[in-house]
């Protein structure tokens, strides 16, 4: 698969392509908002070759084997271990990495290489160098594609050689760091000190991944879909991470460095203007009260409740405790974990979605079962009516959790009446259970479930019956209703909330939710954006639930809205044909000074 070929001389090699020592930018897509300078953490990182010339030759093809062997180990362990969620891997890498350590002819130049005299890591570094300037004048673009995973095994190869750990998290870090990584799991970030970690960078991620919604949860700035930038970068580099453009800069100059800093001054006078309102209503010009809640899923959410002065928490979700742990949380750290988010929610309300997993949420404990289409697979409220166990075991937990205290439970992913029923009397039967042995429970409790497939926005009506209340996920109900993946660059941008269609599906759940008497919130990204969140208010919305950093910029778009004027352009815009509204909604938002 590699030819072989004869040796360059070492002085020779250089990085072909590659050049770390120039300022370097690029554009990616902002995933968590922020914006931040620091310096350059390899969450996988570089080991760097110190000793060249072999005192004990031997002794080096000894190590370059053990090595090699390992390395091999590894990798198969990987993929039997793999699932769609797991850590900064994908499968197609995987098989990468496995086809290029099994390859004879990349092994039998690394002996070779080692033959000549050189040490194990030098052997590596030149053959690296070597099969670099080989594969980039490859014109099959399938070999240039798997440049990036052959230096990626290279890199691994050599941290075997030095006995280091796969990742930077146990390695002492700068005060200021950015970590940049091709991708990476939630609890790979949650390794991470965040005292020191002020924004990471991915090769490659989506908005809608848990690892982003960790990075926005923590309030820490986020930009993925940079092309190049692990080959492009080296640990101690400045970096510049823009999380509202997306922009990224490496090495900057002192005139970038400069700009961004009084960028960042600006920032923290826009974060002390949203500070003043914290404990103000969120109401708009013509007297509309707004509810703002956010979103949660860690323990480590909950001291930004009291910071943003957000109403409650309309979405917190179970899943994310369940995905950063090694293993099956016990019954009792569970009722521990709800307990302590009711408390420290004190009297503010906390809607609590029951295991939101399957497609790419698959716990690291569990056993993988691949689908073709696993956003449209076994996954959520489906997985649980099949194997109710599970959710028994976390409505128990909640239930005890909520002792004397009102109890807020939702499902995910209800594609039809019927299964909200069936999950509404698991939980029935568990509040049975619970006053049979005479134990405390909830002093009430409501049961309501999320609107994320459309077919369920067609039974509205029976829903509505018997469901307490109604929360609207934008991320999956646009996925679905465009027919789209979220997760795709290549169509990300494809499909806007604010197309015409979008916004007439909501204000049909709007108003079937209004005529039953029932509460309806919205608690998707299209939520946490002024714009997108200007237009839910101005078709009814009544409830927002966000990140917490998107509680202070929501709040003072409300309070600079009449939301009458936003109602009636958007009425007189829903029919359009144009494929989004966001043009005219932005210049209405410009002209009457609304800050979007």
């Amino acid at each position: 698969m590699i030819a072989s070929g004869d040796l360059i001389p070492l002085g020779e090699l250089e990085e072909t392509g590659i050049r770390r020592d120039r300022p370097w930018r690029a554009q990616g897509t902002a995933f968590a908002e922020g914006l931040a300078i620091g310096n350059a953490v390899l969450h996988e990182p570089r080991v760097k070759v110190e000793r060249l010339i072999a005192e004990d030759v031997e002794e080096e093809r000894r190590r370059i084997e053990k090595a090699v062997e390992e390395l091999r180990a590894s990798v198969d362990a990987l993929i039997d271990a793999h699932d769609p969620a797991h850590p900064g891997e994908s499968r197609e890498v995987l098989e990468s990495y496995r086809m290029f350590a099994q390859d004879a002819g990349w092994v039998n130049r690394l002996r070779e290489a080692v033959n000549t005299g050189l040490t194990a890591e030098a052997a590596v570094e030149r053959v690296q160098s070597e099969t670099r300037a080989r594969m980039m004048r490859q014109t099959d673009p399938y070999l240039r594609e798997r440049l990036h995973d052959l230096d990626d095994l290279g890199n691994r190869l050599l941290r075997h050689l030095a006995g280091l750990a796969d990742t930077a998290a146990l390695l002492s870090m700068p005060e200021n760091a950015v970590l940049i990584a091709r991708n990476m799991g939630p609890a790979e970030l949650l390794d991470y000190d965040r005292t020191r970690l002020k924004a990471v960078l991915l090769e490659e991620g989506s908005p809608t991944s848990h690892v982003s919604i960790v990075a926005r949860a923590l309030g820490i700035p986020l930009v993925g879909r940079i092309e190049g930038l692990v080959d492009q970068a080296d640990t101690g580099n400045w970096a510049i991470v823009d999380g509202e453009t997306g922009e990224v800069h490496l090495r900057p100059t002192g005139d970038i460095q400069n700009a961004y800093r009084a960028k960042l001054a600006l920032r923290a006078q826009r974060q002390a203007e949203f500070a003043a309102l914290r404990d103000k209503p969120a109401v708009t010009r013509d007297g509309a009260m707004v509810q703002l809640m956010m979103n949660a899923g860690l323990s480590t959410d909950l001291p930004m409740l009291d910071e943003t002065g957000a109403e409650g928490i309309g979405l917190f979700r179970t899943e994310l405790p369940f995905m950063v742990s090694h293993r099956l949380p016990t019954l009792a750290e569970q009722t521990q974990l709800y307990a302590d988010v009711l408390a420290a929610a004190g009297p503010r309300p906390v809607v609590f979605r029951t295991l939101d997993l399957g497609g790419d949420k698959v716990l690291p404990y569990a056993k993988p079962d691949p689908e073709e289409n696993p956003a449209l697979g076994w996954r959520a409220i489906r997985m649980a009516l099949d194997r109710p166990v599970l959710l028994r075991y976390q409505v128990r937990a909640m239930l005890a959790g909520a002792r004397g205290r009102q109890l807020r439970i939702m499902f995910p992913m209800v594609a039809h009446v019927a299964e909200f029923r069936a999950a509404r009397a698991l939980v029935e039967r568990e509040v049975r259970r619970l006053e049979r042995h005479g134990h405390q429970g909830p002093e009430s409790f409501a049961i309501g479930t999320m609107l994320e497939v459309p077919s369920l926005a067609f039974a509205l009506p029976a829903l509505l019956k018997e469901a307490d209340f109604l929360s609207v996920g934008t991320n999956d109900l646009m996925q679905f209703f465009f027919a789209a993946d979220r997760g795709n660059p290549r169509i990300g941008g494809r499909y806007d909330a604010l197309a015409p269609a979008m916004l007439r599906l909501i204000a049909s759940c709007v108003a079937a939710a209004r005529e039953a008497g029932k509460p309806l919130s919205v608690c998707g990204e299209m939520a946490a954006r002024p714009l997108e969140a200007m237009a839910l208010v101005g078709l009814g919305v009544e409830t927002l639930s966000m990140s917490p950093q998107a509680v202070g910029p929501v709040k003072m778009m409300v309070r600079a809205l009449d939301r009458s004027k936003v109602t009636d352009l958007i009425n007189g815009l829903i029919d359009s044909p144009e494929a989004s509204l966001r043009p005219r909604l932005k210049e209405f938002a410009d002209t009457a000074n609304i800050p979007v």
